[in-house]
């Protein structure tokens, strides 16, 4: 053993571990990689500004880009005005261009809450879709089915979905039936307008749906309207 060969010439001299794991920072900064890079374009994309719809007549219309606001108060809790947006957790959610050598994008399914940010933007835009037909610019009446889609591009047209409640799938904080986002399109994605007087409305169903109008909004398989409970915060 006192005569064993301890060095080849072969042998890498140098602190060459940190060397090669510097190189491979410098390679996932190059390609956007890092997290801190997914977080920055994560945020960026997902605040960008939409425009509206304008209506001219008043009425809400199949291929309206819309926001859903919850005007708050509440009899037994005080809630301040929230809109129904997005919630992207982390870089998870997120396929990065260099991910999908295309654009960049969300990934489906993704949770959804009520947000205080009222600045409409892809993380709170929706579009009114027809699930029967109806071609865009019609008008949307009350007790219509209909669907909600996030905006194209980063937000990849993912459908707003619901079902029942079990043990395994429900509302992380209620524990109620869970809300989000999906990329399959069923008849868990159907909604409906209700007219949001109990009294008038027998009276109102099937005409055309007012904007900025205070309503209910049903899901069509499990007959649950959507909600903001004040009670159950993410941060």
């Amino acid at each position: 053993m006192a005569h064993a060969r301890t060095f080849n010439p072969r042998v890498l001299v140098g602190n060459w571990v940190e060397e090669e794991a510097l190189k491979d920072l410098i390679l996932q900064k190059d390609r956007g990689e890092l997290t801190v890079q997914k977080e920055g374009a994560l945020r960026q994309n997902i605040l960008k500004p939409v425009s509206l719809s304008v209506s001219q007549d008043g009425f809400l219309h199949f291929g309206d880009t819309i926001m859903l606001v919850n005007s708050g108060g509440g009899e037994h809790e005080q809630r301040g005005t929230c809109v129904l947006s997005i919630i992207a957790e982390d870089t998870s959610d997120f396929a990065s261009r260099s991910q999908t050598n295309s654009v960049s994008h969300l990934l489906g399914p993704l949770q959804v809450g009520g947000s205080h940010s009222m600045t409409p933007c892809v993380r709170n835009a929706f579009i009114i879709t027809s699930v029967d037909g109806t071609s865009d610019g019609e008008l949307l009446r009350y007790g219509q089915s209909f669907a909600l889609r996030t905006t194209a591009d980063f937000a990849r047209e993912l459908f707003l979905s619901s079902d029942h409640s079990t043990f395994l799938k429900c509302a992380k904080k209620s524990r109620l039936q869970e809300l989000s986002l999906v990329e399959e399109f069923d008849f868990q994605c159907w909604w409906k307008v209700i007219y949001f007087d109990p009294q008038e409305r027998l009276e109102n169903e099937g005409y055309p749906v007012q904007v900025n109008s205070k309503v209910l909004i049903s899901h069509c398989k499990t007959n649950q309207f959507l909600a903001a409970l004040g009670n159950h915060i993410l941060w």
